[in-house]
């Protein structure tokens, strides 16, 4: 069955049926309406190409605020060195994170004030001879603690890493996670993120250059803060 094309006549447009505009006018007007509409459809097509960059700056924003990433707060930009002669946690996830300074740090230089990191989340931690260290220009501030009897302990222990080395085992592990799927730690990274899990790690000779660290409870015993020439 034959169909005619769904095209108003010159001076009987839908939106003036029956309208007596000569048909000059009315091809005048609709090249303006059409570059009109061409405009817009342009400037759709560019918000929704813009679109995808913004989500995932927003989503990594919306799982920082909630807790989903290892760092809850704007980080100094200044990195500190961890080190420990043993490490062994139980519920053990691993993922890539973006950390963020605060606005106008005088640490961001040409990083736009974002960090790329490495989350490290461990369930129950303890850790031998702990040793922490930042660079102040000169002059480092120091804290050991574990060097007794008694080592050091933390719950939902996390750590975001530039540098992480040491000798590591784990037992079960699963490589090539989806970050949002993680259980092992209680910690969700973001969705699409490559990451890794197992259920239990030891690492001996522990050395991490760190932005930020977060645990529910950290226990420090034999507990020395100074200032000192030489870091970890």
């Amino acid at each position: 069955m034959a169909s005619s094309p769904d095209v108003p006549s010159a001076g009987n447009t839908p939106e003036n049926p029956g309208s007596d505009t000569p048909p000059e006018a009315a091809n005048a007007a609709g090249s303006t309406a059409g570059g009109e509409r061409r405009g817009r459809v342009r400037a759709r097509r560019a918000a929704v190409m813009a679109v995808p960059a913004t989500l995932i700056a927003a989503g990594l924003a919306v799982l920082t605020a909630q807790g989903a990433l290892g760092v809850q707060f704007a980080i100094s930009g200044m990195p500190f060195t961890v080190t420990a002669t043993e490490l062994n946690g139980t519920g053990f996830e691993q993922f890539g994170a973006l950390d963020n300074m605060a606005e106008g740090s005088p640490n961001a230089g040409d990083t736009g004030g974002q960090v790329l990191v490495v989350t490290s989340a461990i369930k129950n931690a303890t850790l031998t001879k702990l040793c922490q260290s930042v660079d102040l220009g000169g002059i480092n501030l120091l804290i050991t603690a574990g060097s007794g009897a008694e080592k050091v302990s933390a719950t939902d222990l996390t750590t975001d890493s530039t540098v992480l080395s040491g000798n590591a085992e784990f037992n079960n592990i699963e490589i090539g996670n989806d970050a949002s799927t993680l259980t092992k730690a209680g910690v969700k990274g973001p969705i699409g993120v490559f990451s890794q899990q197992a259920d239990t790690v030891r690492i001996a000779n522990l050395r991490q250059t760190n932005y930020a660290t977060t645990a529910g409870v950290f226990k420090l015993p034999g507990l020395k803060l100074r200032f000192s020439d030489s870091g970890c």
